[in-house]
């Protein structure tokens, strides 16, 4: 069995004025990575309610963070041959997605699409429970864009097994 590509995204916070600060992907394969995204000048919103959830500092993005047109070219790179990602929280890290894209002048080789049109009414049914088991076996750090897409990806596969 193929699994999907799973894309996550880590922000400044939610609403107006947010941007993305790491995105993070789970391969078909099982695999994972995940880039920290360096700033721009003009992104300003800082959520230090979105900080204690990612525990990712706005000078650890200064610092280490990558800039806006490698992540995007990376991303493209990844996932031109896959064609499409799936993402839990579509609405926004589509939203991201787009304002990465845009200010690093480059249009997406892939599409993101929501995790739930993957989903039948059994594994939607079974989700909450089985991530959260998940989350407990394997001591999944929450709110970092690689193990949060490796987590989603996991809990896709096992609501396979068991509703099969």
């Amino acid at each position: 069995m193929t699994l999907p590509t799973l894309l996550d995204i880590e922000a400044s916070g939610f609403g107006r004025g947010s941007y993305p600060i790491e995105v993070g992907l789970a391969r078909a394969d099982g695999s994972t990575c995940a880039f920290l995204i360096q700033p721009l000048d003009e992104w300003t919103h800082w959520d230090p309610k979105a900080e204690l959830l990612h525990g990712i500092s706005r000078n650890r993005l200064a610092r280490e963070g990558h800039p806006v047109r490698q992540v995007a070219r990376w991303l493209n790179d990844e996932l031109a041959e896959v064609g499409v990602a799936y993402s839990d929280s579509w609405g926004y890290d589509n939203t991201w997605l787009s304002l990465l894209f845009h200010h690093a002048g480059m249009l997406p080789a892939f599409r993101l699409e929501a995790l739930r049109r993957l989903l039948s009414e059994a594994q939607m049914a079974r989700w909450s429970d089985i991530k959260e088991a998940i989350i407990e076996e394997r001591g999944i750090h929450r709110h970092r864009a690689g193990e949060d897409a490796l987590l989603l990806q996991l809990t896709y596969q096992r609501t396979l097994e068991i509703v099969d």
